[in-house]
């Protein structure tokens, strides 16, 4: 029998939010609305779509490894050179190659508590070891985690606007941060959201910072719509990217993968588009967990952070509102036992989730003997 590394055995595998399909088929309901992975509620770009239509013939060849067109408008549009740039399958494969390229199994790496789960997942996979810091008020804390750095710290990953808890670390706060590194720890800022905290004059672009110890990465996942063709962008130094292509898959992002995003990059109506309704939804869901009782914490992305008395309170609200069709997460495996996370989609599917959270949630008060949470 093949002997598991121990640091394996104990994985658990990452549990994505439950498809439309899957609920279809054990419910089945006649409607089912998903706001649960922050995806985009309009779809795909139409210039996407189109893009990914003309290049389907070419999928019999290899890509280029260095993704050469894909690099260079991204270097023109965020006027970066291309050395500094990377691409891959999603942001999450870039969350490895990272791990790999700049740790060993005996450093040590340093975030959040309630963050990304996904890169508490890669840290456990490749047998590193983790030091989280609370949470402050549902916020990053920053000054924790720089008084936490120890000789053995080799990387720090924030994200912001922080994935599940929707809030942002502001310009000042960042910068008196990354004042406090030393020059060999480097800091990995995960800006997955920074389209819809951008408009916000206080968040910290990480592409306007030139740092030695700064990489930047992004996703086509969310509001460009490409969640399901996996592509997602690096940005950093020029010593380091050099390093990551190092240890990066050959042909990844795929050819499709790389033209839907040059075309989503240049469909501005689009994005605008996306964003307009993102404010919408977010106003509409506010305004019902005002009305229910339901505490929230407000948000700088297109998502937001429900909380509930316990564990279970959550896992039951989840689980009663899949039933009745609307799937959206339970963030257990972030860290917040007791916190759901929903996110902005459009009139019909907003209004929706409203009307299946009005149904449910008195239910479970009265269930727990509760009259406002």
């Amino acid at each position: 029998m093949i002997k598991i590394p121990r640091h394996i055995e104990e994985l658990q595998a990452y549990k994505a939010g439950k498809p439309v399909d899957e609920l279809m088929r054990e419910k089945k309901l006649s409607k089912i609305v998903k706001l649960a992975s922050n995806e985009n509620p309009f779809g795909t770009s139409p210039k996407a779509m189109k893009a990914i239509r003309k290049n389907v013939q070419y999928i019999h060849r290899y890509t280029d490894p260095s993704a050469y067109k894909f690099v260079h408008v991204l270097s023109k549009k965020y006027n970066k050179k291309p050395e500094q740039i990377i691409s891959s399958s999603g942001s999450d494969s870039l969350l490895q190659y990272i791990i790999i390229a700049f740790s060993t199994e005996n450093d040590e790496l340093l975030t959040s508590e309630g963050t990304f789960a996904g890169w508490y997942a890669n840290v456990n996979k490749f047998g590193r070891n983790s030091k989280l810091i609370s949470l402050n008020d549902y916020h990053i804390d920053l000054t924790e985690i720089a008084n936490n750095i120890s000789p053995r710290t080799k990387i720090i990953y924030l994200s912001n606007p922080n994935n599940p808890t929707g809030t942002m670390f502001s310009k000042s706060e960042f910068e008196k941060f990354m004042e406090k590194i030393p020059d060999d720890v480097l800091v990995l800022l995960d800006e997955a959201y920074t389209v819809y905290a951008a408009s916000n004059p206080d968040y910290p672009d990480g592409l306007q910072y030139n740092l030695e110890n700064l990489i930047v990465i992004r996703t086509f996942s969310k509001s460009y719509g490409l969640a399901g063709i996996r592509i997602g962008i690096g940005f950093g130094p020029e010593y380091l990217i050099k390093e990551l292509y190092k240890v990066k898959l050959p042909f990844e992002p795929n050819l499709l993968a790389q033209e839907a995003a040059i075309a989503a990059l240049n469909d501005e109506e689009f994005l605008i588009k996306t964003k307009l309704q993102n404010a919408k939804s977010l106003v509409m869901l506010k305004h019902a967990f005002e009305q229910l009782n339901i505490r929230y914490v407000n948000t700088s992305s297109n998502f937001y952070l429900l909380l509930f008395p316990n564990k279970e309170f959550a896992r039951n609200f989840h689980n009663e509102c899949l039933n009745n069709g609307l799937i959206i997460r339970h963030l257990d495996t972030f860290g917040i036992p007791n916190g759901i996370r929903i996110n902005s989609g459009t009139d019909d599917e907003t209004e929706f989730a409203i009307d299946v959270m009005r149904r449910v949630y008195p239910k479970l008060l009265e269930k727990y003997n509760l009259n406002v949470i």
